[in-house]
């Protein structure tokens, strides 16, 4: 599963979603845009910017990052570059917190004595999914976010549990929301089923989502581009890869 894209899926869809993992949220969560930017020279990606509201200057901005690999640099990194976007960004920002996901303590970095004035000063959280408890026990938010670690054969179980609770608890629109990021783990862990055993899966219609109608979406523009790639191919021979 593409954790990196299903991760920056469920925020751009909810962005308030990262703030339920923080024991402190800002009071204004609601109010927050997700980014992904690109910082350059030298170039970082970082997974997730959330841009505090326009009409409150200047006010903090988050960094996610989403690290389900172990990464023995990971942490120079992220100092790295959310330093460097809030030096350029300076005059929008009062300040700046980095949220950073993990399965289990066992992915993080293991050398961080040199970064623990970064870690321990209270500008970083760390979050480990498999701390959180149980995903029926906990509150939807929460339990969806949880719903990203579970294993395959547990997943379309403990899924139609979070739709019919969210069904039986949240009205209109914020259950729609949680049926959205629902849905949209259950695709990106089942990417290789068909939309109607999917819906088959979960007891909804695909259709009425909008995962859906981006994953469609996201298929016709694939066709294009491969359409496109083999008529370049016909005229002018086999592409290398940095061409394509």
């Amino acid at each position: 599963m593409r954790r990196d894209s299903l991760f920056y899926k469920l925020f751009q869809q909810y962005p308030a979603l990262l703030f339920t993992l923080r024991t402190n949220p800002p009071e204004n969560a609601s109010e927050y845009k997700f980014d992904s930017v690109a910082v350059k020279e030298p170039r970082f990606e970082i997974d997730g910017v959330f841009l505090p509201p326009e009409n409150e200057s200047p006010g903090v901005v988050y960094f996610a990052e989403v690290q389900f690999q172990k990464d023995e640099r990971l942490f120079e990194r992220v100092d790295a570059e959310t330093s460097l976007y809030f030096y350029r960004n300076r005059n929008r920002f009062s300040d700046w917190k980095v949220v950073i996901i993990y399965p289990s303590r066992n992915t993080q970095q293991s050398d961080i004595y040199p970064h623990r004035s970064f870690l321990n000063g209270g500008q970083v959280h760390r979050i480990y999914l498999d701390e959180l408890g149980d995903i029926r026990q906990l509150p939807l938010e929460l339990a969806v976010i949880l719903l990203t670690t579970v294993k395959e054969k547990q997943a379309p179980e403990e899924a139609r549990y979070l739709l019919q609770r969210t069904q039986q608890e949240n009205p209109q629109p914020s259950s729609q929301a949680i049926i959205e990021l629902v849905t949209t783990i259950i695709t990106y862990k089942f990417e290789n089923l068909s939309r109607r055993e999917v819906e088959e899966m979960l007891g909804i219609t695909l259709k009425e989502t909008r995962v859906y109608r981006e994953i469609k979406q996201e298929g016709e523009e694939q066709g294009e581009r491969k359409i496109i790639l083999r008529l370049l191919n016909r005229r002018v021979g086999e592409l290398p890869q940095q061409v394509r």
